[in-house]
């Protein structure tokens, strides 16, 4: 599958459309996509700090939340990690409060980052728009290549300003047009791409496609309905504190994180209180500690699936949207299981996810911490 650009007779939207064609790093997706943000302000000129803070903003949700690898040794990906670590701000942050304090700070470690994250990107972008652009040619300061450049004709945008960070670019009125008139196929055309990168970069993580923005609410309202039903038929206590849970304090845990499955497969929640839920957070719990435990609530529900006609239906109603998987389906969820072969089949489901997941950064985390 490929995506092509709309044509355009006055301009070399063969060569934009070419402009990923080699990316070995990340740069190139975000730098553009910043671009894209502040057309859609209806914006020409535009200063390379803002967009190298719009960079780090669209990345953050990939880094710290979700823990995606931009590249071996990506300096975006790094400054996220730094921020993140340094800041008062949360991995679901919201991207405005994200730029704000980026912007703001005067961190010299933040600084250093972000003239690295300027070195190549703002002049190699267009290089498909400059075939007589040679290998020396590039080898030169900033203000030397950006006045070679800004030599060239028809270009995307040209460099009004040299002075670091607050170094300009205007897009040009003929592309400026052109990239407001097809903005939405334009944002499908980086978003593609940038799906293909992030996928070669973290090839056993599923659900890319998904962690491309910040965390959305997700509706589990019918395996809460559910789980209360349960509770309701007999007590049920917390698998990580213990403590009873109710309808009133029941919330509905990921036992591996949304954030690396990006999937709400029944296998995977379970009931818990909201402050232990909330405690938890994005973490994979101590498998040793707290899989037992999840195979006793897990069983002790299936159990009940067979014998109680009101769970069997809301439980029937569930799958229809949380059990996608037929064999998971069969294996898992066949009537008559006895108590060791269904804990074996849930951790023959659970356990190479939950690895995966602790390869890719996950931490692990226990209640008693």
């Amino acid at each position: 599958m490929t995506i092509s650009l709309p044509t355009y007779s006055k301009l070399n939207t063969a060569a934009l459309s070419r402009v990923f064609d080699n990316k070995s790093e990340c740069y190139k997706l975000f730098w553009f996509q910043a671009i894209m943000s502040r057309v859609r302000e209806g914006r020409r000129v535009m200063s390379f700090e803002e967009l190298i803070d719009e960079m780090i903003a669209d990345a953050w949700y990939m880094v710290s939340e979700y823990h995606l690898n931009l590249g071996p040794t990506d300096n975006l990906e790094f400054a996220v990690d730094y921020i993140h670590s340094t800041m008062d701000l949360k991995s679901s942050e919201k991207k405005e409060l994200i730029i704000e304090e980026v912007r703001a700070s005067d961190d010299k470690v933040i600084r250093e980052y972000k003239r690295k994250l300027i070195a190549n990107v703002p002049y190699r972008l267009q290089s498909t728009l400059m075939p007589d652009m040679k290998g020396g040619d590039w080898d030169c300061g900033a203000r030397k290549l950006a006045e070679k450049i800004n030599g060239q004709d028809h270009l995307m945008y040209y460099f009004t300003k040299i002075a670091g960070l607050a170094s300009e670019i205007t897009i040009e009125p003929e592309w400026f047009d052109y990239l407001t008139e097809n903005q939405v196929i334009i944002d499908g055309w980086i978003q593609y791409n940038m799906i293909s990168y992030l996928q070669r970069r973290n090839p056993n993580v599923p659900g890319i496609v998904d962690k491309l923005r910040p965390p959305e609410e997700r509706n589990l309202t019918k395996v809460s309905r559910y789980w209360k039903a349960i509770a309701e038929t007999e007590p049920l206590r917390d698998i990580y504190a213990g403590e009873l849970i109710d309808r009133k304090n029941m919330s509905i845990d990921h036992f591996v994180p949304w954030s690396y499955v990006a999937h709400d497969e029944m296998w995977n929640l379970h009931p818990t209180t909201r402050s232990v839920n909330s405690a938890k957070s994005n973490k994979l719990p101590r498998w040793d500690e707290y899989f037992p435990g999840l195979c006793e609530i897990e069983y002790r529900a299936y159990e009940l699936v067979w014998s109680h006609e009101k769970i069997h239906k809301l439980w029937d109603d569930c799958t229809r949207e949380h059990v996608n998987s037929d064999e998971v389906r069969q294996r898992l969820y066949r009537q008559g299981l006895a108590r060791d072969e269904f804990a074996c089949e849930l951790e023959r489901v659970v356990e190479p996810v939950y690895m995966a997941a602790r390869n890719c950064g996950f931490g692990e985390w226990s209640y008693d911490d």
